[in-house]
């Protein structure tokens, strides 16, 4: 039967468009196709290589670049699309292992921190000088799978180096693998391994049965879920440089949610138009009281999207005083503004643990003597730990509170009621920087910079009660930049 082959243009187009991590991944990938090439060859000649020997036909490479999530690619490159790229791994025999998938999958859900745990683990089995310093997961693996440490049939070590760094989320994944790709043995070996009768074991072994799935990607109700999904490029042009490990991963289409609070009803639309420019999935509310504020926040937390994007935005803006926000009904005490961000926290919003969550509130500070009369405000704590059906999160090497900017801006109500249809000067500020092309981009937290610089010429110029005051803090592990496209 006669392969149908890929032109040279098409593997040069493609290889042009990856960045480094992903031809990495495709690199490993590809091992099993040519294992005494591999390590000689830079990616497009070893595309073109297994080209040229038959080994790579256009449904194939439309698998790499599906497994390393670059759906624009496959739309733009390959014109097809994911949908029929999974109808065809259904339908057709795969270019590439389970096991190698597998691999990927968990390079993929381990930081840097834990990958050098997981190698330190390894002096124990390849002797005190080996060394995996500053090395991938990808890379330890492959120098496991040379000394017969690892291998499809042979994963038991890496079980237990994961079980070691607290990655039980993985494990089970592997524990999957085996169940679906090994079959009866590895039955039988749970079973051996079970006490002989009872109904606890019964259910454990359904619970392992049920959880299998096709479907690797971690959702709620599995036994676990995967601290850094890698996200995928959606059909549309790559628009961002290549991502250092220095910086938050932001790739996906859309990027993430910007919720929109604006209980003021004149502040948000340049927000809006600025946010889905740069790439947002924008939700928009407007003069919502206090009790909807609440229950906005926490129904935007629960959303299953966060799992396919890579940062998260909130937007407030409301009439408040310096410990709460009032929404429309101006309520007092209001809802606390440091309830805001703990809707979101590692433990409440598990599907953005480990990835970036921006907030800028704007605070219209209402005077003492101004206040209606008090009514009490019961929030009801859904922004702690929540349970998706049935699934609590799991311990993390992430502290739940990292990963936050927190910007707070303060003014008092008179700048509002002297304009009411005048934004806000800090959101008008934030919005024209944030406008900046990707050539001169700069880090979220140096923009903030160039901000205050604004927000302090302009106090310069105003009256003591048209002074903007601002409060910013985080917990970022690494930069952030957002371009506008």
């Amino acid at each position: 039967m006669t392969v149908c082959k890929t032109s040279a243009q098409i593997i040069h187009q493609i290889e042009e468009e990856l960045d480094e991590d992903e031809k990495e991944v495709i690199l490993f990938l590809c091992r099993d196709l040519a294992p005494d090439l591999v390590t000689k060859l830079d990616l497009r000649d070893l595309l073109c290589t297994l080209n040229e020997k038959g080994k790579l036909s256009p449904a194939g490479l439309a698998e790499l670049l599906y497994r390393v999530r670059r759906f624009d690619l496959l739309k733009k490159i390959m014109k097809t699309d994911r949908a029929s790229v999974e109808a065809s791994l259904v339908k057709c025999p795969r270019l590439v292992s389970d096991y190698r998938v597998l691999m990927t999958q968990l390079s993929e859900d381990m930081d840097k921190s834990e990958v050098t745990s997981f190698g330190f683990l390894l002096r124990d089995y390849m002797g005190g000088g080996k060394t995996h310093k500053n090395k991938s997961f990808l890379d330890v693996v492959i120098d496991l799978e040379k000394v017969n440490l690892i291998a499809p049939d042979k994963l038991d070590l890496l079980e237990k180096c994961l079980k070691n760094i607290h990655r039980i989320d993985l494990k089970k994944k592997i524990q999957k693998y085996k169940q679906s790709v090994l079959g009866a043995n590895y039955m039988n070996e749970i079973q051996a391994s079970l006490p002989s009768v009872g109904l606890m074991n019964s259910v454990y072994a359904l619970e392992l049965k049920n959880g299998m799935s096709k479907e690797e990607r971690p959702i709620f109700g599995q036994h676990g879920i995967s601290k850094a999904v890698k996200t995928s490029i959606q059909e549309s042009e790559k628009s961002s440089p290549q991502v250092t490990s220095e910086e938050y991963r932001l790739k996906s289409q859309p990027l993430g949610i910007c919720l929109i609070i604006d209980c003021t009803g004149n502040n948000s639309d340049p927000l809006k138009d600025t946010f889905t420019s740069l790439g947002f999935d924008v939700q928009y509310s407007r003069h919502l009281n206090t009790t909807e504020i609440g229950e906005t926040l926490y129904q935007v937390s629960c959303l299953s999207k966060h799992q396919d994007y890579d940062i998260f935005v909130c937007i407030l803006i409301s009439r408040g005083d310096s410990e709460n926000i009032f929404g429309k009904d101006q309520r007092c005490p209001g809802f606390p503004l440091h309830q805001i961000r703990k809707f979101f926290t590692g433990d409440a919003c598990p599907l953005l643990l480990g990835k970036p969550k921006l907030f800028f509130i704007q605070n219209y500070v209402v005077p003492e003597d101004h206040k209606e009369p008090n009514s009490v405000l019961e929030v009801d704590g859904r922004g702690g730990k929540v349970s998706y059906n049935g699934w609590t999160p799991r311990n993390s090497t992430i502290h739940q509170e990292a990963d936050i900017f927190w910007s707070l801006c303060k003014v008092n109500v008179s700048v509002l009621e002297k304009s009411p249809s005048s934004p806000s000067f800090y959101l008008c500020c934030l919005s024209q920087l944030l406008h900046q092309p990707k050539e001169r981009r700069c880090s979220l937290l140096n923009l903030h910079i160039d901000l205050n610089n604004r927000i302090y010429d302009w106090n310069s110029t105003v009256a003591p009660e048209e002074q903007y005051s601002i409060l910013s803090e985080h917990t970022l592990r690494k930069n952030i930049f957002l371009s506008y496209r």
